[in-house]
């Protein structure tokens, strides 16, 4: 007779797995360090990057950060569209949330910057939406 296998959702692990390198800031693109460093550099609080590149193909990161209110949110998106426009000569492809301040989206192609207001964050709460992409590690100086 054959024996009866339990199935389980969580695949066991082998001991000896190869795990994925975890990407540290320093390998990102110029363009998506760029726009964490106007993020930490307009005080947004929480700065979360999560590695969308082994689960995703429309995008490789997003940047998730959170502001004060409806002006700190529009200010970060400010800054990060000038500073990346200016030094690199790169725009976004779309910014959607502009006006109510509430969640701004930034698609860049590549990368994604989404910058809420605390509600909206923890009512979204996208780290558990894409709870199975990587985090890069941010230096400690952001």
């Amino acid at each position: 007779m054959e024996e009866l296998k339990e199935k389980s959702i969580n695949p066991p692990t082998a001991a000896g797995a190869v795990t994925a390198p975890k990407t540290q800031f320093s390998d990102l693109d110029p363009e998506v360090q760029l726009a964490i460093r106007c993020v930490s550099d307009k005080k947004a609080k929480d700065i979360v990057v999560l590695d969308l590149r082994q689960i995703a193909s429309f995008a490789e990161f997003f940047v998730i950060a959170t502001g004060a209110n409806q002006r700190q949110v529009q200010a970060v998106s400010d800054e990060i569209q000038e500073q990346l426009k200016k030094r690199l000569s790169v725009r976004p492809i779309r910014i959607e949330g502009y006006r109510t301040g509430e969640w701004l989206l930034m698609d860049y192609g590549d990368f994604i910057v989404h910058i809420f207001n605390k509600e909206a964050r923890e009512f979204y709460d996208l780290e558990r939406l894409w709870r199975d992409a990587g985090k890069i590690a941010l230096p400690e100086d952001l």
